[in-house]
């Protein structure tokens, strides 16, 4: 009787054999790299988060010390009497008499301001506030009556004002006296004119100040604020030169300046704007114009922006966050085949957790430091920690060296893409055909490696 001795073979299991076939390895990272987009996301939410508590603190410092000014006016209100006939239900005619304003905008206005900027801390925060004196003269031109349709019996002279404004009142340092043709007169709060401004500061004019032709005004204003400064284009003629000791204004509203200069102490700009380009008559009666509705198309200014906007970079980092990730899998996953040694699906998630705690590392850091030293940090700190990492995993330095030189590049890469701002599309394109091209190259390698194995 023979016997034959069988020897078995030990046959793999199916885990082992997936994680062993390339396309499927491919496609557990590629599932893996989307689940680390739920992370990524919440992270992008915590941004947000800090960058709205920054605006409130803003906001509380504003409650405070002062809000964004709008310099608004002057405008002169002149109120008088006309008779109306009324006829009721029954036929019967009467006669009533009926208040009404004309509002007249001056033929010549000029503003100069000097803005004194500085930064408050709100805990972590920056918050930019600013002191200024702004001196505004010009002249009013002679009312048109006759066009109206008015007698100058109609109108009550001793109750015609000059009107100003302010967004807020409690960034207002003086008493302002306005200079009115010849005579000076104090300007009073006015907390029932409702049709012009917000806040409004009057100014009652003496029956030998009205008598005046192109009657002429001078005032100063000394005030603080926060954010920015604005100013409303009211004048058939408006001249405004600003300058301040801040790097970075951001010209903003209706109309830019004509001139402009930006230094790496301070600012000065200069705008010059006629009647064409104003959203209203020199001259109305009542509600034919909305001053209020118009403020939009009328106001401009300069924005004080903080020199660097930490949370914006910051934002525009974790977008790309997932670019980063793929990448680094993708070149983990090319070095792995080329040296013939296994990574499992575990190390790319402890990897792939690791690059995402980076973007709270950087936010944190920014927070403290600033975001180009939190950066280095957090790059520097992430790299470090993959790298030995991955020696660890495969035994081999050199492949950790080589990974954390492919990092660098990645975070380089991001880095330099954050700072430009009108050409990092172009850069940004460049680098990643570039990238996409290497890719390319080494899947050709694999294919050719593949051959020569079998």
């Amino acid at each position: 009787m023979e016997t034959h001795d069988h020897q078995t073979t030990p046959q793999k299991s199916i885990f082992a054999q997936l994680q062993e076939s390339t396309g499927v390895k491919l496609l557990m990272i590629s599932f893996l790299t989307l689940i680390l987009l739920i992370p990524s996301t919440w992270i992008q939410s915590l941004i947000s988060e800090r960058d709205q508590r920054q605006k409130e603190a803003a906001a509380e410092v504003a409650e405070k010390w002062s809000g964004p000014q709008l310099i608004e006016g002057p405008v002169m209100q002149l109120p008088y009497k006309m008779t109306t006939k009324i006829t009721d239900a029954t036929g019967k005619t009467s006669f009533k008499e009926v208040l009404s304003t004309i509002y007249l905008l001056p033929e010549q206005l000029n503003m100069t301001a000097e803005v004194v900027p500085q930064i408050l801390k709100r805990g972590i925060f920056d918050i930019v506030v600013y002191s200024t004196k702004i001196h505004i003269n010009g002249n009013f031109p002679d009312v048109e009556l006759k066009k109206s349709g008015i007698a100058p019996s109609m109108v009550l002279w001793d109750k015609v004002k000059v009107i100003s404004g302010l967004t807020d009142f409690k960034g207002l340092k003086n008493s302002p006296s306005i200079k009115l043709g010849d005579s000076s007169c104090a300007a009073e709060p006015d907390f029932a004119e409702e049709n012009l401004f917000a806040q409004s500061l009057a100014t009652q004019l003496n029956r030998a100040a009205t008598q005046h032709t192109k009657l002429s005004f001078s005032y100063e204003l000394a005030l603080s604020g926060s954010g920015e400064l604005n100013f409303l284009h009211l004048g058939k003629n408006t001249n405004v030169t600003m300058k301040g000791d801040w790097n970075n204004p951001s010209f903003t509203g209706n109309y830019l300046p004509e001139q402009r200069n930006i230094s790496p102490n301070d600012f000065s700009g200069s705008w010059k704007m006629s009647n064409f380009n104003r959203p209203l008559p020199q001259q109305w009666i009542g509600d034919q114009a909305n001053l209020k509705d118009n403020k939009d198309k009328a106001a401009f200014g300069v924005k004080f922006l903080l020199p660097v906007d930490q949370y914006q970079k910051t934002m525009r980092s974790a977008k790309y966050a997932i670019l980063v990730i793929l990448l680094s899998f993708i070149a983990l996953f090319f070095m792995e085949t080329f040296r013939k040694t296994a990574v499992g699906l575990l190390q790319y998630a402890l990897i792939g957790a690791a690059m995402t705690i980076y973007y709270c590392l950087l936010l944190s850091f920014t927070e403290q430091l600033g975001f180009n030293i939190a950066y280095l940090i957090a790059s520097a700190a992430t790299i470090l920690l993959i790298s030995m990492f991955i020696a660890g995993t495969l035994s081999n330095k050199k492949a950790a060296i080589v990974f954390a030189g492919i990092l660098s590049i990645f975070y380089g890469f991001i880095y330099v893409i954050i700072q430009l701002q009108d050409m990092s599309l172009l850069f940004g394109s460049i680098g990643l055909f570039i990238i996409v091209a290497s890719l390319m190259y080494f899947s050709v390698r694999i294919n050719a490696l593949k051959e020569k194995t079998t």
